[in-house]
């Protein structure tokens, strides 16, 4: 093969690699402030002038050394997300935050971030936490003290439950994109607008429809905030 070949397929599998690589595309620039007021529709957030940027536009007094209240969620957590829309400076970064307080027994139910891995940092209390793989659904779960550190990967199922029924547990998360979303697995099956037919659920889960229709008829909240 000559020189100019391999330099060629060097090229192309370069590019491959970081195509497959990058949830969020790399920045070209220092920065691109997103700006939230344009009327220009992109994959993400037009840059705001940068002769317009401030140190603002980096900055958010977010009071994530403040606890957040746990007791009026359902599933006893409360997520407090720090992304684009929160701090306009993340734009084209690829990287998210979050603070999670858990109430005692209380749990991040199970869901997955469809554009981000997320790395996990316990800064009070204990947690177990799992993930399960794509089929054949392998899990994979730990039990998390004061200091400890996990990662749930890309797009996988995920969890994390505060085992401790008198005292609560607090964690920071780092996630891989500025804007990773969230897909609350129960929320979305038994509480999508409009739902999700009884006929193909009750197949789904092999239970019965009345089973289905009761599942549906809860209240299905977001823990998200």
């Amino acid at each position: 093969m000559a020189a100019s070949s391999y330099f060629i397929l060097a090229v192309c599998l370069a590019f491959t690699a970081s195509q497959a690589i990058a949830s969020d595309p790399s920045p070209l620039q220092d920065f691109c402030v997103a700006d939230e007021y344009s009327p220009v529709k992109v994959n993400g957030f037009v840059c705001k002038d940068p002769m317009a940027v401030n140190a603002d536009d980096f900055f958010k007094a977010a009071n994530l050394d403040k606890p957040r209240n746990t007791m009026g969620s359902k599933v006893g957590s409360n997520v407090t997300l720090i992304n684009v829309m929160q701090l306009p400076g993340l734009n084209t970064l690829g990287i998210s935050l979050a603070r999670i307080d858990y109430a005692p027994l209380g749990e991040n139910p199970p869901h997955t971030h469809p554009r981000a891995t997320e790395i996990l940092t316990v800064l009070e209390g204990t947690l177990y936490v799992g993930f399960v793989t794509s089929n054949p659904n392998k899990l994979f779960t730990k039990e998390l003290n004061k200091g400890d550190v996990f990662v749930f990967p890309e797009g996988l199922i995920h969890f994390q439950f505060n085992p401790v029924h008198d005292k609560p547990a607090v964690a920071l998360a780092a996630l891989s994109s500025q804007n990773p979303g969230v897909i609350t697995i129960a929320n979305v099956v038994f509480g999508s607008k409009p739902p999700i037919s009884d006929d193909v659920l009750a197949k789904a889960f092999q239970v019965g429809k009345g089973t289905i229709d009761w599942l549906q008829a809860q209240f299905w909240e977001n823990n998200h905030y």
